[in-house]
């Protein structure tokens, strides 16, 4: 099939559903769809390999058996479907058994259920959308890696769908980041906030240029861990990972800060973390219980900083992506946080983004944040960190901004990867690009870390066709919002 056409003929019919509420519960809709047929596929895959497999999925919840249409006129369609969907086929798979030997890539389906939803009210038009789905070939090498390109073009269209863009980092980014923290071998790699995987396959991208022997494969192979607290992302994430051939992915549905990171003990340590954790969040009061006082905040970002610390191990290193606040908050907990990634690691690299690295979902300025848990020896005492590197990336040539039709691309980062293997200080008229600062002129400031700003811009003025964009995107937003808050309005008055 026309694979770039693909999430088009989707959004055609599900526009006709009257179940169907926006953007996001479009993608969510045709996410569980996309795992069964690619868990379906993998299955086959299995059975050829392993001559006593047997599937968890109940012969008749196996999608072959009930989605596939053989052209005999015997598929189910209309309220035979829909009645088979809602009754049968999702009680099933959310109440499936498993224990803790349950082998990961079986027990993945019931976690990716658990919180699943089926939206559809139509049951021709799900009949229609289940055909297209099923129309993908993804036992065709050519065609199963084309995915790739449906992939994409989901998490692009998550950027407008609401609550559903925050799990979208841009590529370009995880990619750099992965390809500058340099997998290896026999490492592995944690995201505890990971979204639908980008760092984790940006992590695996760089690892396979690596692989060299059945035994590196392997390791390859067990060599990502992950945690996702929605259910929607973590769908996606299990998918994909499927596709790129991890057949049972150390990847879990829950809640990274429900733990005392007190607890953690070294088999809960990894040797590289790669994130971009929530922000804009606020915890309640229980899990904040699960924190050192002295550290404890109502700031999600806040809270992933000390859970990484906590499970990072020695020798290890990690790249994180985080808010401005992050870096000039000089309160009692971010203060103390930040002091504690001074004393007792090596914060060696803060990199500046430019404020529209996520447009259109939100314009707050982050920063990646670079760190080994190593001591400098010529540290000062008390401290594992002797001086920290600042470098802010400006926005490329001829680009006044980021957009859905101007994205951040990887190339974009070639100053920093330049700059990173040979650096130095960029100071003109005052203007501080690029500046090394040492530890005790950090804590002199109270650990405020906002240097290397960007400069003040002057309010620019859009083409009309930047205008429109701009427009479209806030309303998509603004309308993702209104359906899902209705939605729960709905759920509350308990109306179908």
């Amino acid at each position: 099939m026309a694979i770039i056409n693909f999430v088009k003929n989707i959004r055609n019919i599900m526009r006709n559903d009257p179940g169907i509420n926006g953007d996001a519960q479009r993608i969510e809709q045709l996410t569980w769809m996309l795992f069964l047929k690619v868990y379906d596929q993998k299955e086959k895959d299995w059975e050829f390999i392993e001559s006593n497999y047997k599937s968890i999925i109940p012969e008749n919840c196996r999608w072959h058996n009930w989605a596939t249409d053989n052209g005999k006129g015997n598929a189910l369609t209309g309220d035979e479907l829909l009645d088979f969907v809602n009754n049968t086929l999702f009680p099933t798979l959310k109440n499936l058994e498993i224990d803790n030997n349950t082998p990961i890539k079986k027990a993945i389906v019931k976690t990716t259920f658990s919180d699943a939803n089926q939206y559809m009210k139509d049951g021709v038009l799900l009949r229609q959308v289940i055909n297209v789905v099923d129309a993908l070939n993804l036992g065709d090498y050519e065609e199963s890696h084309a995915f790739g390109e449906i992939y994409e073009s989901i998490l692009k269209e998550m950027q407008s769908a609401g609550t559903a863009g925050e799990f979208y980092t841009p590529r370009a980014l995880t990619d750099v980041m992965a390809q500058i923290l340099n997998p290896q071998i026999n490492e592995k790699m944690a995201d505890f906030a990971c979204g639908t995987g980008g760092f984790i396959i940006s992590w695996l991208k760089a690892l396979d240029k690596k692989v060299k022997t059945t035994q590196d494969r392997t390791a390859y192979n067990t060599s990502i861990y992950g945690i996702e607290k929605k259910q929607f992302p973590y769908m996606l994430c299990v998918t994909n990972l499927l596709l790129h051939g991890i057949d049972s992915p150390d990847v879990y549905h829950d809640n990274s800060l429900i733990k005392d990171v007190l607890n953690f003990t070294e088999s809960d340590r990894f040797d590289v973390i790669l994130m971009n954790p929530p922000y804009g969040g606020s915890e309640k009061a229980d899990v904040k219980q699960h924190f050192p006082s002295d550290m404890s905040s109502s700031e999600t970002a806040d809270l992933f900083m000390v859970l990484i610390m906590y499970r990072l191990k020695e020798n290890g290193r990690a790249a994180v992506i985080l808010p401005d606040g992050f870096l000039f908050g000089t309160d009692g907990a971010k203060k103390n946080i930040k002091t504690k990634l001074l004393k007792d690691f090596n914060l060696h690299t803060i990199i500046r983004l430019p404020g529209s690295v996520f447009a259109p979902y939100t314009s707050i300025a982050t920063n990646i944040l670079f760190f080994d848990n190593t001591k400098d020896s010529s540290a000062p005492q008390g401290y594992s960190t002797r001086q920290t590197w600042f470098y802010r990336l400006d926005m490329p040539q001829g680009y006044k901004h980021f957009s859905k039709t101007k994205p951040m691309l990887f190339s974009h980062f070639q100053p920093v990867i330049d700059w990173w293997n040979d650096r130095k200080e960029i100071v003109k008229d005052n203007d501080e690009k690029s500046r090394l600062f040492s530890v005790e002129e950090l804590i002199a400031s109270d650990c405020n870390f906002d240097r290397c700003r960007f400069p003040k811009q002057e309010d620019e003025i859009l083409s009309p066709e930047e205008l429109l964009d701009n427009y479209y995107s806030q309303r998509e937003q603004l309308d993702a919002k209104i359906d899902n808050t209705l939605q729960q309005i709905k759920h509350l008055l308990d109306i179908d």
